[in-house]
């Protein structure tokens, strides 16, 4: 898995948290959200009450002041306990929505995604470009979930490698559950996704291909295409069984459900990242599995870069093939 500097890393924590707010905020069920004032007050005044789940504010976006919140949660199936970040879009709070469900992505960052997912940060933005992609028609309105990856400074591939932290099982079944009790979301595939960079972008990949009954689609940039976690050694089977590659085929051979996998690549990362995907696609590209490859102009092996790309095109492909929210007649 790709590493980025520790220098970097300890800067953009201190970024993240400087100055967020703590104050609790609860989001509301699926039976629509309670409006404490007028229909016109704007969405930084409304509080949506109700939820299962306290959540703790942790900044107000661009995005018509609406809330990342984060909670910490223990998974039923993982047993690991770890934290969950997630944004709804303005329309989630728009009463002409209040009885709709809303389409969700789980979006995962590069490097360890431990102890935070930068995907939260304010100055990369995605929950901004999220509102405005989907207020411009090229993305649905998505609440956006942003889960720790890794119990911490080692990589576990996004799967349940044997004697170590189920994170597979984290990501792919108790991250699902806690949304589900807490948002107004869609119970089928066609309203779940993932998007993710570098080894997120792996991760995403991955959890589509081995669980394409519960999600649909994914937006995977600069990916790592097998798994390469030292954790494995020992479990070449268990590892075998967790390459994409492998998944992919087992999917073309069953004949479906049909998936829709979004590659990004920027053409200042290195040959071997456009190299790899291109056989990704060359090889299994075809059947159920969809794909598409984005290639961005000047584009590097950054977050920035494949919000980018998202925007080009990336977003608008994946939102064709999911389900929206319905507004009230």
């Amino acid at each position: 898995m790709k590493r980025w500097p520790m220098a970097v890393a300890a800067v953009l924590v201190l970024l993240l948290f400087a100055g967020y707010g703590s104050r609790p905020i609860l989001f509301n069920t699926r039976d629509g959200p309670d409006f404490p004032h007028a229909a016109s007050a704007p969405v930084a005044s409304i509080l949506a009450l109700g939820a299962h789940t306290p959540f703790t504010e942790q900044r107000t976006t661009l995005a018509g002041g609406t809330k990342v919140a984060m909670t910490t949660y223990r998974g039923k199936t993982s047993g690991f306990t770890g934290k969950v970040w997630v944004w709804a879009p303005p329309q989630y709070y728009d009463p002409k929505y209040a009885k709709s469900a809303f389409p969700v992505l789980v979006a995962l960052p590069g490097s360890y995604g431990f102890p935070y997912n930068y995907w939260i940060r304010g100055d990369l933005g995605l929950e901004e470009d999220v509102a405005r992609w989907s207020a411009q028609g090229t993305s649905l309105p998505f609440i956006i979930v942003m889960p720790v990856m890794n119990p911490g400074k080692r990589y576990h591939d996004c799967s349940d490698i044997p004697g170590q932290p189920k994170m597979g099982s984290w990501l792919t079944s108790d991250v699902p559950d806690l949304v589900r009790a807490n948002f107004r979301t869609f119970q089928k595939r066609d309203g779940w996704a993932f998007m993710g960079s570098s080894s997120g972008g792996f991760c995403a990949l991955k959890s589509v291909l081995e669980h394409p009954e519960t999600f649909k689609a994914a937006i995977a940039s600069g990916p790592d295409i097998v798994p390469d976690s030292p954790l494995w050694r020992g479990h070449l089977k268990e590892k075998q069984a967790n390459n994409p590659q492998r998944l992919a085929k087992r999917l073309i051979d069953k004949g479906g459900p049909d998936v829709y996998l979004a590659f990004q690549v920027g053409t200042g990362e290195s040959r071997d990242e456009l190299a790899k995907v291109n056989q990704f696609i060359a090889t299994y590209g075809h059947g159920p599995v969809n794909t598409r490859l984005q290639v961005i102009q000047g584009g590097r092996h950054d977050g920035l870069s494949y919000l980018r790309g998202m925007g080009d095109g990336s977003m608008k492909w994946i939102s064709d093939h999911l389900q929206g929210p319905v507004p009230a007649p």
